[in-house]
C-alpha cells in the first residue's frame, strides 16, 4: 500500500510541477485573467469605480468587468498590495490544496471519518487529486485563476460540520463572495437543518450590511442596478456556458432569457432533482449535496465550464457511493470522465466564430449541451436506480461499501 501511496504522491507532484512549469516558462502561462480582475478590480473598491473597472489585456473581444458582490472585493482587496506573480503562484498552490480538500471530504462523506485514517483511502484522495488537476473544470480554473474550488470547499466543510453556526456562516460568507453558493441552503432544507439555513441567510445579508457601511455607493449599484444582468457577466451563447439557458439558446438559435422555454426547462429539472433526492438513502449526504449543486448550475443564467468543479464529487459518488453497483453507474462515471478530460466546451470554443454569436450548426449545439444532458441523465438514473430496496439488501450494500478497495 505504501508503494501505491508513493505512486499517487509522485503523480500529484508531477502534476503540480507541470502546472508550475506552464505558468513560469510558457509565454501565456501567467494568464490568470480572472485573478487579474479580482486583484486589480478590488483595488478600486474604495475609489467609487469598482464596477466601472474592466480588464481587456487578455480578452480584447470582451473587456472583463468585476462581476461579484462588493464583499468579494473586500475579501480580495489585500491582494493588490502584493506583486501579482507572488499572488498568482500562491493562488495556484492554494487551489491545489483546496482541490485535495474537496476530494478528501467527498471520500470522507462516502466512507466515514474512520475510514480516511486508512492508508488506502489516503492514497485514493491523493490519486484522485492528481487526476482532477487534468479535468477541464480544474484546468480552466488554473488558467483563469478562478475562485470556484475554494467556494466548493467552503460548501463541503459547511455540510461536514454539525455546528449550525459554523455551517451557516461558511455558506453565508461563500454566498457573499459569489451569489451561487447560496443554493447550498437547499441542502440544509433537505436535511431539515432549518436553523442552519436561516443562519446562512443572516450571515449573507450581514456581508451586504458590512459593505453598505464601508462602500454604500458600490453596494447600492451592485444590488439595485447590476444584479441579474447576465450580459455583463459574459456571452450567454458561448459554448463554455453550460447552463440550461446557454444550452437552450444555442439549440434554438437565440437567447431564451427567462422566457417560457427556460421556465419549462427549469421546472422539469426541479422535478427530476426532487425525485432524485427522494430516491437517495436518507444518510447519503454527498448525494443530496451534488443534486442541489448541479441544480444550481443548471438554473443559473451563466455556468461557465470552470464552474462545474462539482463534477469531481459526482464522479467520486458514482465510483464509491451507495449506488456504485447499480447498472449504469460506471457508464455515467465514464461519461463525465471523458467529457471533462477532453474538455468538450473548451474544444467547441475553437468552432465558434465569435463568443457573441448564439446560432451555430445543430451538431455543435448538441455537443454544447453535454453537461446539461449529463445532469438530466444522472437525475433520471438516480430516480430509477435509487428506488427503495429491502432493508437487508441496503444493509449489505453499506457493509460492502466499507470493504471496497480504494482504487
Amino acid at each position: 500500500m505504501n508503494r501505491h501511496f508513493h505512486m499517487a504522491a509522485a503523480a500529484l507532484g508531477i502534476s503540480v510541477l507541470a502546472r508550475l512549469v506552464w505558468v513560469l516558462l510558457l509565454p501565456n502561462g501567467m494568464n490568470f485573467v480572472d485573478l487579474h480582475v479580482y486583484v486589480d478590480g478590488s483595488a478600486n473598491l474604495f475609489g467609487g469605480n469598482l464596477y466601472d473597472y474592466t480588464d481587456s489585456s487578455k480578452t480584447p473581444d470582451f473587456p472583463l468587468p468585476f462581476t461579484y458582490p462588493p464583499f468579494a472585493a473586500l475579501v480580495f482587496y489585500p491582494l493588490h498590495f502584493l506583486p501579482f506573480g507572488v499572488v498568482a503562484i500562491g493562488w495556484l498552490l492554494a487551489t491545489v490544496a483546496a482541490l485535495f480538500g474537496v476530494v478528501w471530504f467527498a471520500l470522507e462523506m462516502l466512507m466515514g471519518r474512520e475510514a480516511m485514517r486508512e492508508q488506502r483511502w489516503r492514497t485514493a484522495a491523493v490519486a484522485w487529486t492528481a487526476v482532477a488537476m487534468w479535468l477541464e473544470p480544474v484546468r480552466t480554473t488554473f488558467d483563469y485563476g478562478q475562485v470556484n474550488v475554494f467556494l466548493v470547499l467552503l460548501a463541503m466543510v459547511a455540510v461536514r460540520s454539525a455546528r449550525w453556526w459554523v455551517s451557516g456562516a461558511l455558506v453565508g460568507v461563500a454566498a457573499g463572495i459569489k451569489l451561487t453558493p447560496a443554493v447550498t441552503g437547499l441542502y440544509f432544507a433537505a436535511r431539515k437543518r432549518w436553523v442552519t439555513a436561516i443562519w446562512s441567510a443572516v450571515v449573507f445579508f450581514g456581508t451586504i450590511g458590512l459593505t453598505y457601511l464601508l462602500t454604500p455607493g458600490e453596494t447600492n449599484k451592485y444590488f439595485r442596478e447590476l444584479l441579474g444582468d447576465a450580459r455583463r457577466i459574459g456571452p450567454v451563447g458561448s459554448s463554455t456556458n453550460q447552463s440550461l439557458r446557454g444550452a437552450l439558446s444555442r439549440l434554438l438559435g437565440h437567447d431564451v432569457v427567462s422566457g417560457p422555454v427556460w421556465i419549462a426547462a427549469v421546472l422539469v429539472t426541479a422535478v427530476l432533482a426532487f425525485f432524485a433526492w427522494r430516491a437517495l438513502d436518507s444518510d447519503d449526504r454527498l448525494g443530496t449535496l451534488i443534486i442541489v449543486q448541479l441544480f444550481g448550475l443548471m438554473v443559473s443564467p451563466i455556468s461557465w465550464s470552470h464552474h462545474w468543479i462539482w463534477l469531481i464529487p459526482v464522479i467520486l459518488w458514482l465510483v464509491y457511493g451507495p449506488l456504485r453497483e447499480a447498472a449504469g453507474a460506471r457508464v455515467l462515471a465514464g461519461y463525465w470522465l471523458v467529457v471533462t478530460i477532453i474538455g468538450v466546451p473548451w474544444v467547441l470554443g475553437f468552432f465558434q466564430d465569435s463568443i457573441w454569436t448564439i446560432s451555430r450548426p445543430g451538431i455543435l449545439s448538441w455537443f454544447g449541451a453535454v453537461d446539461v444532458i449529463g445532469v438530466l441523465a444522472l437525475f433520471g438514473w438516480i430516480i430509477l436506480a435509487g428506488r427503495p430496496r429491502p432493508a437487508r439488501e441496503a444493509d449489505g450494500s453499506r457493509a460492502r461499501e466499507t470493504m471496497r478497495p480504494a482504487m
